[in-house]
């Protein structure tokens, strides 16, 4: 049985949408009196967007970095049929059934890096973790990490493990280097990678992989890569399993690619 398990609420207000998001995420309000910024299986990436959300928060989660709270957020078909704006219309109506949310962090401050430093560990583990996860959304353009009550936050994995949108030469992807790092906005601050590599592998057995794995519903893992959604789970684990097999390959990359910024 999967260990790790994630909190189920429903979505009881439509709060506003949050349009600086490319999936236009929303800040919404469950029926446990809190707020989450909830992602939609309906946006244009679709289903890969949670899984990618949910595999990426929780890996990170693992290796002690700080990630709100991931939650399963069910949508009732009702929302889609008062909200006035036709865009946002058609998003709520086909994200009905369940979604993914993440705990609303009220107040935070959107990091930049042209004011706040990170140190060294912190900024070497979190490119690691990118490097793993072919996070190509942690730019200067685009940094999704928070300053909240002073401590960093890491928000928004969606862009993380693109190989799945065509599932093209996918166990060759794993042990390839993440080229997109040289744009990282941690990159320059990484100056200890390798020793993040031998401190962060161990905590990523294949049974915490395949209970991260496990959490994704069923009706997420759909398309005709796969006969069913074992099948798929199956596939996601050899992945990460593979990658961080042949760390080496990505962390000397990032070595290399920090050579040059």
């Amino acid at each position: 049985m999967n260990a790790l398990k994630l909190r189920r609420v429903r979505v009881t207000r439509y709060v506003t949408p949050l349009r600086e998001g490319g999936s236009m995420p929303a800040l919404a309000e469950a029926d446990d009196g809190f707020l989450y910024v909830l992602k939609f299986r309906g946006a244009g990436q679709g289903e890969n967007a949670l899984i990618a959300e949910l595999i990426g928060g929780e890996i990170a989660r693992r290796l002690g970095l700080r990630v709100p709270e991931l939650v399963f957020a069910d949508l009732d078909e009702a929302f889609g049929r008062t909200e006035p704006d036709e865009e946002i219309q058609d998003l709520l109506k086909f994200s009905t059934g369940l979604n993914l949310a993440l705990h609303f962090l009220s107040g935070s401050i959107t990091f930049d890096p042209a004011v706040s430093v990170v140190d060294e560990e912190m900024a070497s583990k979190i490119v690691w973790l990118d490097c793993l996860l072919t996070n190509m959304d942690r730019t200067a353009r685009n940094t999704n990490m928070l300053w909240w009550h002073k401590e960093l936050w890491l928000i928004d994995h969606g862009a993380s493990l693109y190989f799945h949108h065509s599932w093209h030469n996918w166990e060759d992807q794993a042990v390839k280097p993440f080229l997109l790092v040289k744009d990282h906005v941690l990159l320059r601050r990484a100056g200890r990678l390798e020793e993040m590599d031998a401190l962060l592998k161990p905590l990523l057995t294949p049974e915490i992989i395949a209970g991260i794995v496990g959490l994704i519903p069923d009706e997420w893992l759909t398309g005709g890569t796969f006969d069913t959604p074992s099948a798929y789970r199956a596939a996601y684990v050899q992945f990460l399993t593979s990658r961080l097999a042949h760390s080496a390959v990505f962390v000397k990359a990032a070595i290399d690619a920090r050579g040059t910024v």
